[in-house]
């Protein structure tokens, strides 16, 4: 059977440049997440081609033009704020789930691509309760009772999904809030030798991106536009006609 849309797999002929060590980090801390995150594998395979695919095309002289001036020390200012970044990132993907879950209509809420894919409710919960699950890896405190599998079938209620978007996004920028820069470079050996909670942030931003798109899929199978797609396309209209 062909695969859903928005649920690509894994493939072996992705990894011929995964001998650099930096890749090789990332690649071996993705699979051990895959063990770790509940739902396991099938919630973490996707997420691991997405990585794969944007190692795979570095190029390769960067890299090593990379790997040799990492040898000296760098003392330089950092240039990129992750704690910043990733809530930023996290707050605009959280408002265009709310913006597309409100757009759909309700009874597009239990369709699914396939039999064997997620509906579109259970995409949203999904979301919802990765966020417990990933942000688990570095010790955040899930709600009690939480069960991811539970959840994502728990209800098709639009106001329900809405809610727990909501509820798991405020989780998500108390714990990330919460971090210090030590924090962030906090070691997780359970994950792997390199492994630390800032590498977890940024693989639930990367889950969060990949979900999304996983939606914005469905939506466009079912002639829905994305509601920040028309706004755009309203504005390009009107400027347009400014101009005659």
């Amino acid at each position: 059977m062909q695969k859903a849309v928005g649920e690509s797999r894994f493939g072996d002929g992705l990894t011929r440049e995964a001998n650099q060590p930096q890749q090789q980090k990332t690649i071996s801390l993705l699979a051990r997440l895959r063990n770790n995150v509940p739902g396991g594998e099938l919630n973490m395979n996707r997420m691991f081609l997405s990585f794969v695919l944007v190692l795979a095309g570095l190029n390769s002289a960067a890299i090593a033009a990379w790997a040799r001036s990492s040898d000296a020390p760098d003392h330089t200012a950092p240039c990129y704020d992750m704690k910043a970044q990733a809530l930023l990132d996290l707050e605009q993907v959280q408002k265009k789930f709310l913006d597309l879950a409100n757009a759909l209509p309700t009874d597009k809420l239990t369709w699914r691509p396939s039999s064997d894919s997620r509906s579109f409710a259970e995409v949203f919960l999904h979301v919802a309760g990765e966020r417990y699950g990933i942000l688990g890896l570095m010790g955040a405190e899930k709600p009690a009772g939480f069960d991811a599998q539970k959840l994502e079938k728990s209800t098709t209620d639009k106001a329900q999904i809405v809610a727990e978007l909501n509820k798991s996004w405020e989780f998500t920028q108390k714990t990330i809030k919460g971090m210090s820069n030590a924090d962030f470079a906090r070691m997780l050996p359970n994950l792997g030798p390199e492994a630390n909670a800032g590498d977890v942030v940024y693989i639930l931003v990367a889950d969060a991106h990949e979900h999304l798109g996983q939606a914005v899929a469905y939506a466009r199978e079912n002639g829905v536009v994305p509601p920040w797609t028309a706004e755009a396309q309203k504005k390009a209209a009107e400027k347009k006609a400014e101009e005659k």
